[in-house]
């Protein structure tokens, strides 16, 4: 089995899965938009460049998103997407590499649990939680 975080976004989902691909070294495998579909014709032209579906392959991690239709979005919230990583060099490169923009909860540092673990919410609203265990 595979779980899979999908993100939604309103309206800016191709400029973040642009930025995930910098910040955690992945490549976007695929990326449609509404207007290149089956039902192009029929979406109103202000949202034919809005993203339908998008896949990123990071290792052995993949995080799918979407712009939500107008009317749907709502602000992620009760959930993070967590990275765990081996190498604490490594979490704090992703770390700082989703940072920018952001904002910091916790900053990445040694805990009881973990060489390193950090939280951040990214310039796009998304939640995130950096994990080097022991």
């Amino acid at each position: 089995m595979h779980i899979a975080p999908y993100l939604s976004f309103n309206g800016n989902c191709r400029q973040a899965f642009e930025f995930y691909e910098k910040a955690l070294g992945g490549k976007i495998e695929f990326i449609s938009t509404y207007g290149d579909s089956p039902m192009g014709e029929k979406t109103p032209p202000d949202q034919r460049d809005r993203v339908m579906h998008v896949s990123l392959k990071a290792g052995d991690f993949m995080v799918l998103g979407a712009d939500a239709p107008p009317q749907y979005f709502s602000q992620p919230q009760g959930f993070s997407v967590c990275i765990t990583l081996n190498d604490p060099a490594e979490a704090d490169t992703v770390f700082n590499a989703l940072a920018p923009g952001g904002k910091i909860q916790m900053p990445i540092q040694e805990t009881f649990w973990a060489k390193r673990f950090g939280m951040l919410i990214d310039q796009f609203g998304t939640p995130w939680m950096v994990n080097c265990g022991q």
